[in-house]
């Protein structure tokens, strides 16, 4: 039987409190991000099912090695976009099968990764390589990319599917040039942008758009790319700071003992003298005391503040729809997505 879906926030609870709580979001109907998801409960229910379904094969090993992952649980934040991004169009249509989409896509790019990566582990689990081996991890993430370009051809139609095979290239390239790019420190912010941008963000803006996709609106799509372009490169910018974080469920200091370089690093080394030479001499050994250093610059704040810059042109952009719970539960979330952070 399938599990209730691990959304965002925690569930569909509603909240006796008033709107615009969460870092100055405007007035909306919506009072929060649990009300906000709680709009597309029975969708986030249905794609929850869809998902297990749609990983399963005659070859025993996929739904093995596909479903270790997927009974891990996650964010369903793509599913989420989709599901509101069909309110926000008046896309009545069934829509659990469209929402899986985006998952499988982050599914098959989280089994790759993990293998690029050599991680050990993923959602609080050993990492599925770990578990099943490299090769066929890595043909069960051909296994999702591939299930998901099908599905969205029968389910959103020709614009769906060309404009997902040009979020699925972007992806490959933003994973390449991080790849390329792996601990140099001398990476800029237009660097850093351009491959969160390809990596996360053009995902996320073909799961908002995947309903008007489907039904044709193409100044309604235009709209929620703009819209999920913005909030995904907030979203990951917000996790790159989690990172500098304690209590976020996530080892803090995973990208710094790496040097990976992301906003927040970014930041610290133009405001502490010397940090970059610091890291560029090897990993650093004090990890607690050097993330104290950075939080102390206020390269965290910035970074939240170059996040919430992003946010802004994503919730302009959906001004152009009409008014409705689905564009408000959108803004609503983005809100969420950076101010989680805090």
């Amino acid at each position: 039987m399938a599990s209730t879906p691990q959304a965002l926030p925690g569930g569909p609870a509603r909240r006796a409190r008033p709107a615009g709580v969460l870092g100055g979001a405007p007035l909306s109907r919506i009072a929060g991000p649990g009300e906000a998801l709680g709009l597309v409960a029975s969708e986030l229910h249905e794609a929850e099912s869809e998902l297990r379904r749609l990983v399963m094969s005659e070859v025993a090993a996929v739904p093995a090695v596909a479903g270790y992952l997927v009974e891990a649980g996650g964010k369903r934040l793509r599913p989420a976009l989709t599901a509101l991004g069909a309110r926000a169009v008046g896309d009545s249509a069934p829509i659990g099968k469209l929402m899986c989409v985006g998952e499988l896509i982050h599914l098959g790019s989280l089994l790759h990764d993990d293998v690029v990566d050599d991680a050990d582990t993923r959602r609080g689990l050993a990492a599925t390589h770990t578990v099943y081996g490299s090769a066929v991890t890595v043909l069960t993430g051909d296994f999702c990319l591939a299930r998901a370009v099908l599905l969205a051809s029968v389910e959103g139609g020709h614009q769906a599917v060309t404009a997902l095979g040009a979020a699925v290239t972007a992806m490959a390239e933003g994973e390449v040039l991080q790849l390329q790019r792996a601990g140099d420190l001398s990476c800029s912010l237009q660097q850093y942008t351009d491959v969160i941008q390809k990596k996360s963000a053009a995902l996320i803006a073909w799961c908002a758009a995947a309903a008007a996709y489907r039904v044709g609106d193409a100044d309604a799509a235009h709209a929620l790319e703009i819209y999920g372009r913005g909030a995904g490169i907030a979203f990951q910018i917000t996790d790159d700071v989690l990172d500098y974080r304690q209590g976020t469920g996530k080892t803090a200091g995973a990208d710094l003992r790496e040097r990976k370089v992301t906003l927040p690093l970014l930041h610290a080394m133009e405001r502490i003298d010397g940090l970059r030479e610091e890291l560029e001499a090897g990993a650093p050994e004090d990890i607690p005391g050097l993330i104290a250093r950075i939080q102390e610059s206020g390269a965290l704040d910035a970074a939240l503040a170059d996040a919430r810059s992003q946010l802004d042109i994503a919730i302009e952009a959906l001004h152009a729809l009409p008014p409705s719970e689905g564009r408000d539960a959108l803004e609503v979330l983005g809100h969420y997505l950076v101010e989680r952070a805090q």
